[in-house]
């Protein structure tokens, strides 16, 4: 991936009857602008206290792009000091658009006030050839192999975490069950305005009816989402972290929920099941928040109240 210094963001598609071709050239030119300083209005400011690159990481039968956010040095010496910074491994939301690049105002952050390496993962889109199975595998794969070279990358692979958004928040949920499978101990969960459910039911909730129109045209979005999630044929349960077996014994949780939000009732449910197995979990709402709110500081007024929140918990978390 690439930045611009301007771009011209495309006007949304109708959802509904969206081809693949129209959805793979609206992706493209929607990334081009959420990764350009055009977007920097809305999706804010990187903090100049963090170093931001893309990076490559050669995983099973692919290389993945990675946007990795470290502390700046003051100097070589303390450059060469941080050696066991904190790992957080981000997904972006989106589903089949998004880069992690449109997370560069949180993550910098995180990178340079924990401080710690925060590794947002540009997981495979969501397309008519590569069903949510995919990105979830691209979000559990990164985070198992920059905890298994660990040293080469800086970290403390005991103080690890992982932080998503929207279905980005889906990738990290299912990221810490398999996680617990793999005897891989998480420190912390952060899950932002997360849609866990993308089975039948995904649409059973107050809110999706209450926020399916307004105060955007959400639920064309998702119903393209949930086909493109989980193709025919496909385990959608396996996909849904709501419906998962066992919740016990997972990282501890916080989870954000903007209430002006279609899947609110995602957030809410997940985290009630979550509280019901056993796993520590702090649900967290921001009232009159808009979904995807924390990556939209321009024009949202709580996203700097949920990036304090969000920077405290995991200060806590991961701390020696």
């Amino acid at each position: 991936m690439s930045e611009t210094t301007t771009a011209t963001r495309p006007t949304e598609p109708d959802y509904s009857v969206i081809t693949t071709e129209e959805l793979r050239a609206y992706r493209d030119a929607e990334n081009l602008w959420r990764a350009s300083s055009a977007a920097r209005a809305i999706l804010g400011e990187p903090d100049p206290g963090a170093a931001i690159a893309w990076q490559q990481i050669a995983l099973p039968g692919r290389d993945l792009p990675v946007r990795v956010y470290r502390p700046a040095p003051a100097g070589d010496a303390e450059a060469a000091a941080r050696t066991d910074l904190p790992l957080v491994v981000h997904i972006h939301g989106g589903s089949f658009v998004g880069t992690a690049a449109q997370c560069d105002w949180t993550n910098s952050h995180l990178a340079a006030h924990l401080p710690a390496l925060v590794v947002s993962v540009e997981h495979r889109l969501l397309d008519a050839g590569s069903p949510l199975a995919n990105a979830a595998d691209d979000g559990w794969d990164v985070i198992q192999h920059v905890v298994r070279h660990a040293a080469q990358w800086g970290v403390d692979p005991a103080r690890t975490a992982v932080f998503g958004e929207s279905c980005g928040a889906l990738i990290g949920a299912l990221t810490a069950i398999r996680a617990r499978g793999a005897g891989l101990e998480l420190k912390a969960q952060v899950l932002v305005n997360p849609a866990v459910d993308v089975t039948a039911t995904m649409f059973d909730y107050h809110s999706v009816a209450e926020y399916a129109y307004s105060p955007t045209r959400a639920l064309p979005l998702l119903r393209l989402f949930q086909r493109l999630a989980v193709p025919p044929g496909a385990d959608a349960h396996a996909v849904s972290p709501l419906y998962a077996d066992d919740l016990s014994r997972l990282a501890p949780a916080l989870v954000v929920v903007p209430t002006k939000d279609p899947v609110a009732d995602h957030g809410r449910r997940y985290a009630e099941r979550l509280r019901a197995a056993g796993t520590s979990v702090r649900l967290s709402e921001y009232p009159e928040a808009r979904h995807a709110f924390l990556t939209l500081p321009g024009v949202e007024p709580q996203a700097e109240a949920a990036q304090a929140e969000i920077l405290k918990f995991l200060r806590a978390a991961l701390s020696k």
